[in-house]
C-alpha cells in the first residue's frame, strides 16, 4: 500500500464558529494520520498562487476575501486514499445540499453570502494535493 497525502484547509468559517477540533477530531476518527499542521492568517499572495487556475474568474476576488478574511488552518493528511477519501468526509461543495454525517453536511449551511463558506478545502487529486502542499508547507517539499 502507498500512504498518499493531501492538503485540507479549515477556512477561516470554521475557525470563526470553534469548529476546529471537530473537524480534526473527524480526520482521526477516519483513521487519517496527521503529517502537518499549522494555524495561519493566509496572504493575498499565498491564496493567488493556491488559487491561480481560477485568477480570471469573476468570483476569484471574492474568495481570496473571504480566505483572508481570518486565520485558518492548514493541515496535511496522509493514509491510503486520502485524497478521495477527505473529499467524501467533507461532502459536497453547497453545505446545503450535503449528505447528513459528512463536515458540510452537519456543520455547514448557506450564510447568504457572495461566496459558498464550506468550512474546509481538500485537495481534488494526488497532482493538486502536491501542487498545494508544496505551497502551504514548502518544507516538507
Amino acid at each position: 500500500m502507498t500512504t498518499e497525502r493531501t492538503l485540507v484547509l479549515i477556512k477561516p468559517d470554521a475557525v470563526r464558529r470553534g469548529l476546529v477540533g471537530e473537524i480534526l477530531r473527524r480526520i482521526e476518527a477516519k483513521g487519517y494520520g496527521i503529517a502537518a499542521l499549522r494555524m495561519v492568517r493566509a496572504s493575498e499572495d499565498i491564496l493567488a498562487t493556491h488559487y491561480a487556475e481560477h485568477a480570471a474568474k469573476p468570483f476569484f476576488a471574492g474568495v481570496v476575501a473571504y480566505m483572508s478574511s481570518g486565520p485558518l488552518v492548514a493541515l496535511v493528511v496522509e493514509g491510503e486514499r486520502s485524497v478521495e477519501g477527505f473529499r467524501s468526509l467533507a461532502g459536497p461543495t453547497d453545505p446545503t445540499s450535503a449528505t447528513p454525517g459528512s463536515i458540510r453536511g452537519d456543520l455547514g449551511r448557506d450564510w447568504g453570502t457572495p461566496e459558498i463558506q464550506n468550512l474546509v478545502h481538500g485537495s481534488d487529486s494526488r497532482e493538486s494535493a502536491a501542487r498545494e502542499i508544496a505551497i502551504w508547507f514548502p518544507e516538507l517539499g
